[in-house]
């Protein structure tokens, strides 16, 4: 068997290439098709983004849970999963942007329920299997960091792509096309599908954990070492507040671009320098986290962003191309932790380990995933009820004046104060510091060589 080397890492960043084809493509713009295609009411489609969410985070844990029960075959105990539901996954992200003319509002209403409720559930069946994946490509801890950088790449690179081509592609004077978001669909679906077979073929799975030896009905057990698990509560309640953040904003963001400056072209600027501040803090993250740890970057990020959106709430009346600019320096503080999160999975898996004994990355990293989908229900929910509440009507040419401050203080003002809180979970109450965290992952080493002693004696 080949040693970890290139091939993985080039392998590991095509896997979620291809997830954030479609993952960035609904984020961003599945809304604004809803209410400006299908003429959705904003509320509604709020409603859907939960109740799908909430559903897909069920789906994320009974996945997770079901993966870890399954014995590693020829090919692996994950790589398998990622071949077989890429391509229905993939059909599933297509149907959510056909457009029947004609049809009556409770049709599309259906439609968008039944088509968006099945590709997120098929999302799970790839994406729950890729994300645990890392743990077996590699045992050793900075291969799996390593892994998390390029699988951060990957994300930025299809963020990119998306970001900058979609709004060129999908719209046609400034208003939302059917036919072109079908089209946009069916491109990125042949860049996913062709990304999810380079990470099939260019990764190996070489740690084989021993599964006759695996404890049955330990759930309980996992259950109990989560609640005790300082570390992973916290930094469950920091993700699913910055996603929720991170997901108002840009939802609202499109209407920012569409109503409040009236350019959907400077949304591909968005995304060139969004992608640029990622791209930018790939080098720094490592040498930063070295000298300062992760928690502390975190924080750190954390406040500088918020400072940046509060400043932008107080200036309403910049350009879009101001906006972008000064936006990007907050978003290069929050990206600080994008590039990390993964590292801090490993972390709260360590300490997951350290007090249950149980190494169970699949389970922990569905749950995360979990957060993640409440994260995406809620933020999908108050996105939507935010922006009736704000007097949002897709049937007018232009919105009203109170509308429009409504919408710029819900991508700024609202942001900045769920940054703000994530700053505060990171600073005071996230418990593993950069010197905590050398020490856990001594311990567990020394504990591990003397397990494997006693095993030899």
């Amino acid at each position: 068997m080949l040693p970890f080397g290139f091939k993985d890492k080039l392998g590991y960043l095509f896997g979620d290439f291809g997830n954030d084809f479609f993952f960035t493509l609904v984020a961003s713009f599945l809304m604004v098709y809803y209410t400006d295609v299908f003429h959705l009411n904003p509320a509604s489609v709020g409603g859907l983004f939960l109740l799908a969410r909430l559903w897909d985070a069920v789906a994320d844990v009974s996945w997770g849970r079901f993966i870890d029960s399954r014995r590693a075959g020829k090919n692996g105990k994950f790589k398998p999963w990622i071949f077989r539901m890429s391509f229905p996954l993939v059909i599933s992200g297509i149907l959510m942007f056909i457009h029947i003319p004609g049809m009556s509002s409770g049709f599309y209403t259906a439609y968008a329920y039944v088509t968006y409720i099945l590709w997120g559930t098929l999302y799970s069946t790839v994406n729950i299997p890729y994300g645990s994946m890392a743990s077996v490509i590699s045992g050793d801890p900075v291969e799996r960091t390593t892994l998390s950088t390029w699988r951060s790449f990957g994300a930025v690179l299809a963020q990119l792509i998306v970001g900058v081509s979609a709004p060129l592609v999908m719209f046609v004077n400034n208003k939302a096309d059917a036919n072109h978001f079908l089209m946009g669909a069916i491109i990125f679906g042949i860049l996913a599908i062709s990304s999810y077979m380079a990470c099939y073929k260019l990764t190996v799975e070489r740690v084989v954990m021993d599964d006759t030896d695996k404890p049955k009905g330990q759930f309980a057990k996992t259950l109990k070492g989560f609640a005790k698990n300082r570390p992973l509560i916290f930094f469950y309640i920091a993700s699913l507040v910055f996603l929720l953040s991170l997901m108002i904003s840009g939802a609202v963001g499109i209407y920012l671009f569409k109503d409040y400056f009236g350019n959907t072209k400077a949304l591909s600027m968005v995304s060139l320098f969004s992608s640029a501040t990622l791209i930018i803090g790939m080098p720094l993250a490592k040498p930063l986290v070295k000298k300062f740890g992760k928690k502390e970057v975190a924080a750190a990020g954390f406040l500088l962003a918020t400072v940046v959106f509060f400043i932008l709430y107080l200036l309403p009346n910049v350009t879009a191309m101001q906006f972008i600019g000064i936006s990007s320096i907050g978003i290069f503080g929050y990206n600080l932790f994008n590039l990390v999160s993964w590292a801090f999975v490993t972390d709260v898996v360590d300490y997951h380990e350290s007090l249950t004994g149980l190494r169970e990355d699949a389970t922990i990293y569905s749950f995360y995933s979990f957060i993640r989908k409440v994260g995406q229900a809620l933020a999908g929910g108050i996105g939507g009820v935010a922006l009736g509440a704000v007097g949002y009507n897709p049937t007018l040419q232009v919105q009203t004046h109170s509308t429009l401050n409504g919408i710029h203080t819900l991508a700024t003002l609202v942001p900045a104060i769920g940054l703000f809180v994530v700053f505060a979970i990171f600073a005071f109450l996230y418990p593993l510091n950069k010197k905590r965290t050398a020490q856990l992952a001594n311990d567990l080493a020394e504990k591990r060589t003397e397990a494997n002693s006693g095993k030899t004696a």
